[in-house]
């Protein structure tokens, strides 16, 4: 799942904003309550998959993900390889606008999330759909359609047999969660995880290899804006059966969550001044600490070996890479190339941060993720 920028949040419209709590909670420190594996379904059957004959092949190189302005009412998914070029593209009808009523928005991700072969998006009855890199679509499964005051995230475990769904319905000051994971293809297994209400929501962000679930704490809506207000606040690492929380990166009040997580962990910023930010790894230990000069996206690239800072002045890199001005990098393709969002007017770009290289890229969005999409 995807983290667009994310310093300030609309009044009154849903936030496009980037990347659980407590096993899944909201309000405290105890793990989640559970359910045992459950008969029940969600409210949209899932569709028929389109298919293949067996699971589909993990990509061979990495791919950038964009995802179209959700405005009109169809958007685009486009899988961007390093060299720039866009290797395939799917459309899709635009999730209806979701908000805690007329005075309040509700933060949630693009309605995408990536396996290690293939890109899923969601559209406005609550179908999931895939692209692969070759052109190929299809339809995967359902998820709770959105509404006005419903919205569906998911995240689809790396090889393509499992999918988590985080349902939120929301009020004027809160919203109403519920998390289940079950099998892709057709629902089986279905397995209900959480539920609760309050002001701190969920997404669900992506797997750790097959066995680690990856959800995100959010503020359920949000008025105004600031540095950090919106998204993704900590990380949690949960059993997929059972919801019980193996770790936490990052912390809503201290060190919130900075940008997308990669393979290598994520990065969380010190608040309140955000002087400097903390590189911290799957199992929640602190591996690097830097110093900010003014609050900035971070991203750490797959294999932890390089951070970029990243605001709409430009990119900076740890380790002498060159600053890449007027670069507001979203996302990294591989260790050594970045990818920004755009639209016409400034067009996405992905650059090579060791060769100096920087190419234009014929579509237009914001960074979605990328393939393979395990953390």
């Amino acid at each position: 799942m995807g983290t667009p920028r994310r310093f300030a949040a609309p009044v009154g419209v849903a936030a496009m904003l980037a990347l659980l709590v407590t096993g899944c909670g909201g309000g405290n420190n105890s793990t989640a309550s559970h359910s045992a594996a459950s008969s029940s379904r969600h409210a949209t059957p899932p569709a028929q998959a389109s298919a293949a004959t067996g699971p589909p092949a993990p990509v061979s190189s990495p791919l950038g993900v964009l995802v179209g302005s959700q405005a009109a009412s169809s958007y685009t998914v486009s899988l961007v390889g390093i060299d720039g070029k866009v290797v395939a593209t799917a459309e899709s009808s635009s999730p209806p606008v979701t908000s805690c009523g007329s005075i309040a928005a509700a933060p949630y991700p693009l309605p995408v999330s990536e396996s290690n072969s293939r890109v899923y998006f969601m559209d406005a009855q609550g179908a999931v759909h895939y692209l692969g890199p070759a052109g190929d679509t299809g339809n995967a499964t359902s998820v709770p359609a959105p509404t006005s005051t419903r919205r569906s995230t998911f995240a689809v475990s790396p090889d393509d047999e499992r999918i988590a769904v985080v349902t939120a319905t929301y009020t004027t000051t809160q919203a109403s969660t519920r998390l289940y994971v079950e099998d892709l293809n057709g629902g089986g297994h279905h397995v209900d995880l959480f539920s609760e209400a309050g002001s701190r929501s969920l997404w669900a962000v992506g797997w750790h290899g097959s066995n680690n679930l990856v959800v995100a704490v959010v503020p359920s809506c949000t008025q105004g804006g600031g540095p950090f207000c919106c998204g993704m606040q900590e990380l949690h690492v949960i059993d997929p059966a059972t919801a019980q929380r193996r770790f936490t990166l990052g912390t809503w009040a201290t060190c919130p969550i900075a940008g997308p997580p990669t393979t290598a962990g994520a990065m969380c910023i010190n608040g309140p001044a955000f002087t400097s930010g903390r590189y911290l790894s799957w199992t929640a230990g602190t591996v690097k600490t830097v110093v900010l000069n003014n609050p900035a996206a971070l991203l750490v690239n797959p294999a932890g070996s390089m951070i970029a800072f990243a605001d709409p002045t430009g990119t900076e890199f740890t380790l002498g890479a060159a600053r890449i001005p007027e670069m507001d990098a979203c996302m990294w393709i591989d260790d050594t190339h970045v990818m920004s969002g755009g639209d016409a007017q400034h067009q996405p770009r992905v650059a090579d941060v060791i060769g100096g290289g920087i190419v234009a890229v014929a579509a237009t969005g914001d960074c979605g993720g990328r393939l393979p999409g395990s953390l």
